[in-house]
């Protein structure tokens, strides 16, 4: 495969960037924070809650993170949950053949029903 087209960049970049945002939690009276991170020029995507849980403990979490390799699939790289959030992205319409859970060992992921690599 090729590199992939500029649109397919943008449209899986906003579905992305839009399922990140809507798995933020709001906490009013709390110093911890969720926070979407993009790096749009190497596309990594990430959602860290950070902040001060109690005075003395400080939290710094990834909670989930994206990448979207040359070939145009989107690997999830992590995911802290147990959110099924590849779901998220189908019903934004990506394909089960363009996502990764690039968090399983190579062996086990032609049993995940997404993409091998």
């Amino acid at each position: 495969m090729g590199k992939m087209s500029h649109h397919k960049i943008k449209t899986y970049e906003q579905a992305i960037l839009d399922v990140l945002e809507a798995e933020k939690i709001i906490r009013p009276d709390s110093d911890v924070e969720d926070i979407v991170l993009a790096d749009k020029e190497k596309r990594y995507y990430q959602l860290i809650r950070m902040g001060w849980e109690t005075p003395s403990l400080f939290l710094h979490k990834i909670i989930f993170h994206f990448h979207i390799a040359t070939d145009g699939k989107i690997w999830l790289l992590e995911n802290n949950t147990d959110i099924p959030i590849t779901e998220e992205l189908l019903k934004k319409g990506i394909p089960q053949t363009d996502i990764v859970l690039g968090f399983h060992p190579t062996q086990y992921r032609q049993y995940t029903g997404y993409a091998v690599a």
